[in-house]
């Protein structure tokens, strides 16, 4: 009798602390992080790693980022990162080997890219200008197919390509 006693005890501690892992066990983030990443076609690794957000029947600039005139994540909780193995160019303009934060900046004129020193940072709250080590203007198109979640790509010929809802914004890594 004591041994079935023991084992009934034993049974429901496990049950209790089994539900209770359960209930603690942290929730899925609705924007989940993700990561593309290419070889190019001279060797240089690039990758981008973001948080992946959903539209769920928002429009970009008018009822989520990125609104006009307004530094974007280019994703969803941290900013988003932007590695690169060698020295390279993007759109022609000159960017050594590293690690930056990836922000967008929309305006009339088009998109500014902006790939910021401070590459580890909570969104685009504590983004300072003066750390920028490149800003450059880049192509931005309307997509005839919308991307229900933010998507990058990275092509081994260097075309690197974000689409969110219709926005299309394309650069060169070289």
């Amino acid at each position: 009798m004591k041994n079935l006693s023991t084992a009934i005890f034993v049974a429901t501690s496990l049950l209790v602390s089994s539900i209770s892992f359960a209930q603690d066990a942290p929730k899925p983030k609705p924007s989940p992080l993700t990561e593309t990443n290419s070889v190019l076609y001279n060797g240089t690794s690039v990758s981008i790693k973001y948080s992946q957000p959903s539209l769920k029947g928002r429009t970009p600039g008018k009822d989520i980022e990125p609104m006009m005139g307004k530094i974007w994540r280019a994703g969803a909780n941290d900013a988003t990162v932007f590695e690169i193995s060698k020295d390279v160019k993007i759109n022609g303009q000159s960017l050594a080997a590293g690690k930056y934060a990836f922000f967008t900046l929309q305006n009339e004129k088009g998109t500014t890219l902006i790939f910021n020193k401070t590459w580890k940072q909570w969104g685009a709250f504590q983004y300072k200008e003066a750390e920028d080590a490149l800003r450059i203007s880049a192509k931005q198109t309307v997509s005839t197919e919308p991307s229900e979640k933010l998507t990058y790509t990275i092509s081994n010929k260097g075309l690197v390509n974000l689409k969110w809802g219709t926005i299309n914004i394309e650069f060169t890594v070289e």
